[in-house]
């Protein structure tokens, strides 16, 4: 495993839409999956000018290998979200992105996600290690401190501790 000092937690906020709620104007579950992992993509755009095609051209991608994700509090039909991303575990072929979604003043957490994901590379759509500039990169954005060993539950625990 690669480890930074460097904690690079990226934030950005969502207005929740009608069509991605149910009947009871809560969030869809599985629209949260859609709301963090499109934030995801927005933060590394917006803050590193990083996008997908750029990667596959060069014979990285990635697929998304397991979700693990808490639903803590709902997210309601018009409310504005934050939600934030982080790079918690970087392997040769594997990585692990955290994301959290927040009311507006970040104090109720709403969901964690942890999503795993493997590169491929594209044209074959076999598992290949990251390149070393990749690696370079991603520890250059940040790991964070995160005790995945104990698992997502205690890491809410933890988030919840400190608020």
């Amino acid at each position: 495993m690669v480890e930074s000092n460097i904690n690079m937690e990226l934030k950005s906020y969502y207005i929740v839409r009608f069509p991605d709620c149910d009947p009871l104007a809560h969030l869809n579950n599985s629209r949260f999956l859609d709301y963090m992992l499109n934030a995801r993509e927005d933060h590394l755009r917006d803050n590193f000018d990083l996008r997908i095609p750029d990667f596959l051209k060069q014979g990285m991608g990635w697929v998304v290998r397991q979700h693990e994700i808490q639903y803590l509090r709902p997210a309601f039909y018009n409310e504005k979200v934050c939600i934030s991303s982080q790079i918690i575990s970087l392997e040769a072929s594997n990585l692990v992105v955290e994301m959290k979604m927040f009311d507006e003043t970040e104090t109720d957490l709403k969901s964690i996600l942890w999503t795993h994901f493997t590169c491929v590379d594209p044209k074959t759509g076999k598992r290949r290690d990251h390149t070393p500039e990749f690696i370079e990169l991603a520890t250059r954005l940040g790991i964070a401190d995160v005790n995945m060993a104990a698992g997502i539950t205690e890491r809410v625990k933890a988030l919840r501790s400190l608020a």
